[in-house]
């Protein structure tokens, strides 16, 4: 379904961002860029995946570092077919429990540097690198005069949260952040639409990681597990199933979509 596309994800060392890297590449063929701020997790993830991937270096929070990945890329690959946003500031008690008026101004710019920010650089980079790689394919058809059969499209997928949509009475900071993801995804897909980019957003429940998961007492997973008609956590796997699907040409007249996956919790 995927086969031969390339497609960049960052966050790709843990949960659904490893997830999507091994379905990505092991049942679809794609040649996947493992992201991590620490190269050599980065490394280690991609050992662990039986599929064509490599593993690369970025701070998402950091415009150079995210322009310099892709550059690497372009570079060594000519094409980015897919972009997965998936990097996110981790989940931290101590902030998410804050009231609003209790939130700091430097706690609510760390989250955004990653969440917000991170999903801004990276999708401009890669939008920039493809719109460039369309006038440098213009001026080679134009010299040869004969056409490309390479179809040239980019896919770029956000991922926010269910309280982005319906709000929620903790962690203000993310809601805030993962809010104007959704806004970020519209923009792309009502702007580029017309030079093949097509932008989703994932707005997800509860999903059973490390990050948040595992950062829960007993009482804390079970209380959320109770929140959807299914009764339990969404599992990592079954995003990254999901995500795979929207990346391919199945969705090719679909585009600027907020696609919720929480177990039925909200039905829109």
């Amino acid at each position: 379904m995927l086969r031969n596309k390339t497609a960049i994800i960052s966050g790709a060392t843990k949960g659904i961002g490893f997830s999507m890297a091994k379905v990505f590449s092991e049942d679809h063929g794609a040649f996947t860029i493992v992201c991590s701020r620490d190269i050599n997790r980065a490394k280690l993830a991609a050992n662990q995946i039986n599929g064509r991937c490599m593993p690369e270096q970025v701070d998402v929070s950091d415009e150079i570092s995210v322009r310099n990945l892709v550059k690497r890329v372009m570079a060594k690959h000519g094409r980015i077919d897919i972009l997965i946003n998936n990097a996110g500031f981790y989940f931290d008690k101590e902030i998410w429990y804050k009231g609003f008026h209790e939130i700091t101004t430097g706690e609510l710019a760390r989250i955004l540097a990653v969440d917000l920010w991170g999903s801004v650089y990276l999708s401009r980079e890669v939008i920039r690198a493809y719109l460039k790689s369309l006038v440098t394919d213009e001026k080679k058809k134009t010299t040869s005069n004969l056409k490309s059969d390479c179809k040239n499209s980019v896919v770029i997928i956000n991922i926010s949260s269910t309280p982005a949509i319906e709000g929620h009475v903790e962690g203000s900071p993310y809601t805030i952040a993962k809010s104007a993801i959704i806004g970020l995804t519209k923009c792309i897909a009502k702007e580029y639409a017309k030079d093949n980019i097509r932008s989703y957003t994932l707005a997800l429940g509860n999903i059973a990681t490390l990050a948040t998961f595992g950062a829960m007492d007993e009482n804390e997973r079970e209380k959320a597990a109770i929140e959807s008609p299914m009764k339990r956590w969404g599992r990592p796997e079954e995003i990254a199933r999901i995500a795979a699907c929207i990346a391919s040409d199945n969705f090719s007249y679909a585009t600027g979509n907020t696609i919720i996956v929480d177990g039925g919790t909200i039905i829109i």
